[in-house]
């Protein structure tokens, strides 16, 4: 341990980021900035491509910042796992999608780990940042690393640290942002924390992996349940003719005992819309049913099937069907949308004639660069869903 102590206390260490995503390339960068040399692993060659020529496709990443790291030799991408065998320090950030049937798909924790095992030496750390359900570091990685009797804490370290991106923030950067870490013994915990340290201002330990993993799903499941209650409460006030954004703002006025949550037309994102099914199916397991969990999923799901209700709703007043329509759309977040089809449908300008000429315009995203005088003038009806979810003139 002290010779990998004495390597990360000099900046000697060599980290190796397997994902290079929105968690991984702005984790990069903040190692580099503190003086860690770091290699990602991508299994995209588009990406590896981009990041080797300075070139951000992370909205949190200027190209400036990473073509300076990249310019001095400090930041690089490959699609070879074989850099691991010069790896000090490893952290993986690959995707934990769900099946179709809402299980966890943690296949790519397990390939990352495979490839990790093969290059495994002594005095290596390993961090998983991957969402998932409690357990999984000590089920999936500890027995892919005990090589030849290896134990975690003396021939290697092993931990596990939540991603907490938020992107787009620009107040809690992942610098700022309080980093959570659970280590499988009391070495693993400092060793991790003397990399962390380098990039992230507070460390805050906790008793295990397990511990950490379930921290992630406890913050997002929060968040997944809010907004559940917060939609259900806007299905309420449709019917009851009230305006929901009204009521939650008047409500946020109160300095304690209430924070406020906004209705959608779903649940987006990375993160919400899974996380808190990894512990609905971890706990299946174990006999036991998470019932607001479960709810709170079928509210969130439900909402988008409501939107498309009042859209349907809204043009057969107008005397116009609503079977086999041409949809496109605008989201300068979302510049190509993949479908079910496997096609691609591409974001339009916001006032190209083809969304000017709509017969129904759909509005779900309150983004100031929009101006809401023409998005009114769009269509012959508005079904506005940022106010009562619903809302139609």
């Amino acid at each position: 341990m002290s010779q990998l102590l004495g390597k990360i206390d000099a900046g000697h260490a060599k980290l190796t980021i397997i994902g290079m995503g929105y968690v991984g390339l702005p984790l990069a960068i903040k190692f580099d900035r503190g003086g860690v040399h770091t290699t990602g692993i991508e299994v995209s060659d588009e990406k590896v491509s981009q990041i080797n020529a300075g070139t951000s496709y992370i909205g949190d990443v200027p190209d400036a910042d990473l073509q300076q790291f990249v310019d001095s030799g400090t930041l690089r991408a490959t699609t070879d796992f074989a850099v691991l065998a010069d790896a000090d320090c490893v952290i993986i950030c690959v995707p934990t999608p769900l099946s179709k049937t809402k299980d966890p798909d943690i296949s790519y924790i397990v390939a990352a780990c495979d490839e990790i095992a093969r290059y495994a030496h002594p005095d290596m750390l390993v961090v998983l940042e991957s969402t998932t359900y409690p357990g999984s570091t000590e089920e999936l990685i500890l027995p892919r690393l005990k090589i030849e009797g290896a134990e975690a804490g003396e021939q290697f370290f092993l931990a596990f640290s939540p991603e907490r991106v938020d992107p787009g923030n620009k107040t809690w950067t992942v610098r700022k942002t309080p980093k959570v870490i659970g280590g499988m013994t009391p070495a693993c915990i400092e060793v991790v924390t003397a990399l962390y340290q380098r990039a992230i201002d507070t460390i805050v330990p906790v008793s295990s992996p397990a511990s950490a993993e379930m921290i992630k799903l406890l913050e997002n499941t929060y968040r997944a349940l809010n907004i559940g209650l917060v939609n259900e409460i806007s299905l309420i006030c449709d019917r009851l003719g009230l305006d929901v954004w009204e009521i939650i703002q008047a409500a946020g006025k109160k300095p304690f005992g209430f924070t406020a949550f906004q209705p959608g037309p779903g649940l987006g994102g990375h993160c919400l819309p899974i996380d808190s099914l990894y512990l609905y199916w971890k706990m299946r397991g174990l006999d036991y049913e998470t019932r607001f969990i479960d709810l709170a999923d079928k509210i969130n799901t439900s909402m988008s099937p409501h939107v498309v209700e009042k859209v349907e709703d809204a043009l057969n007043e107008q005397g116009k069907a609503t079977k086999g329509v041409e949809v496109v759309y605008n989201d300068p977040h979302v510049p190509v949308l993949r479908l079910e089809s496997g096609e691609d449908m591409e974001s339009e300008e916001p006032w190209d004639e083809e969304l000017r000429g709509a017969d129904c315009a759909v509005v779900m995203t309150a983004h100031s660069e929009y101006d809401w005088d023409k998005v009114e003038r769009m269509g012959e009806v508005v079904v506005d869903t940022r106010n009562a979810l619903g809302r139609c003139s």
